[in-house]
């Protein structure tokens, strides 16, 4: 006997059953997507946000104690500085930090009053390529006792207090003035995404 093929009312019911049953399998599993998403991107953002205020904690402890650790050393070279060079010990300086938030760094003076006006002068001379940032092997601004320190890179010192303000880490990019940043490229801005440190990127 021939197989008789079930009426159309039968074939919707059971498409229609079929349909249903697909429906809320998909959407049981798009509901365990969703919360295991949700989950994760919770957790993500914890974590992220739990190391930056570990961070930050770490930040002002550490350069707090060595501020007060290393201010013997700071009052012997800033009278140093005085000496040789009359003048303000600190050189004050406008650094571009996260996301573009300018802020003021400061250094042990290393050079002479009038170096910012003498560097138009010696731009010729500039050793690093692309003329962004400016450096000079026997760069004649620099005075004997600012030779001494930067080696040392003891005029980095000051800026622990910019650590401690919040403006600056321990660890992160080195900052860079306002004409520099002009002349990056996109790629080059992804600098901006973190917060600058002392000891740049090692």
């Amino acid at each position: 006997m021939a197989n008789v093929p079930p009426p159309p009312s039968q074939d919707r019911r059971v498409a229609s059953e079929l349909d249903e049953a697909l429906a809320a399998r998909f959407l049981h599993r798009d509901l365990r997507m969703r919360v295991r998403y949700q989950v994760m991107r919770t957790a993500w953002f914890t974590v992220l946000g739990g190391t930056r205020v570990l961070k930050r904690v770490l930040d002002m402890a550490a350069s707090a104690a060595l501020l007060v650790a290393l201010t013997p050393l700071f009052l012997s070279v800033m009278l140093a500085i005085r000496i040789e060079s009359p003048g303000s010990v600190f050189h004050a300086q406008t650094r571009v930090g996260r996301r573009g938030r300018l802020f003021t760094l400061y250094k042990l003076r290393s050079m002479y009053l009038d170096a910012d006006a003498k560097k138009a002068e010696l731009a010729e001379q500039n050793e690093m390529a692309g003329g962004v940032t400016f450096k000079m092997t026997h760069d004649p601004r620099i005075t004997k006792t600012g030779r001494i320190i930067r080696k040392l890179s003891i005029d980095e010192l000051p800026q622990l207090w910019n650590v401690f303000k919040g403006d600056m880490s321990l660890v992160g990019p080195r900052p860079a003035v306002p004409s520099e940043v002009a002349e990056y490229t996109l790629l080059d801005r992804r600098r901006l995404e973190v917060v600058p440190g002392i000891t740049c990127i090692w």
